[in-house]
């Protein structure tokens, strides 16, 4: 599998802000102290799907129309709805619209999450998870 390009070519310009869909996004989870995730890998979630958003790759309405229908599928699968599984529901609906919009295919993030999970397997305690890069 090959390394997916930049986004942006290097010493390209950032695209135009559009103020309306920025203002249409949800504000960052918060308590007094800041920002709140309980894990890295929440915040970048969340930060992935507000750029992927605001590239023009879907609506908010329609990622909120993905979480939500993704959420009503854990209920119906009886799983807990005590906030804990939040972020996971969240990269599911995530990963559906990435396949859906073809920015991507499963077979291509399954073989992404294997990658990342034979890393972890294989890293010693203590130590951070580095995904080889291939090339």
């Amino acid at each position: 599998m090959t390394e997916p390009g930049p986004l942006r070519p290097a010493g390209a310009a950032p695209p135009e802000v559009d103020a309306g869909r920025l203002a249409a996004l949800p504000p960052v989870p918060r308590d007094e102290d800041g920002p709140v995730f309980d894990e890295p890998w929440q915040a970048q979630a969340f930060a992935l799907a507000v750029k992927l958003s605001e590239q023009g790759h879907f609506t908010w309405s329609t990622w909120a129309q993905a979480l939500a229908e993704e959420l009503a599928a854990a209920e119906a699968r009886g799983d807990p709805d005590d906030g804990s599984n939040y972020y996971h529901h969240w990269v599911s609906a995530l990963e559906r619209l990435v396949v859906e919009r073809g920015l991507s295919d499963a077979a291509a993030l399954e073989d992404r999450k294997e990658a990342w999970a034979d890393a972890y397997r294989h890293t010693p305690h203590g130590q951070p998870v580095e995904l080889k890069r291939h090339g």
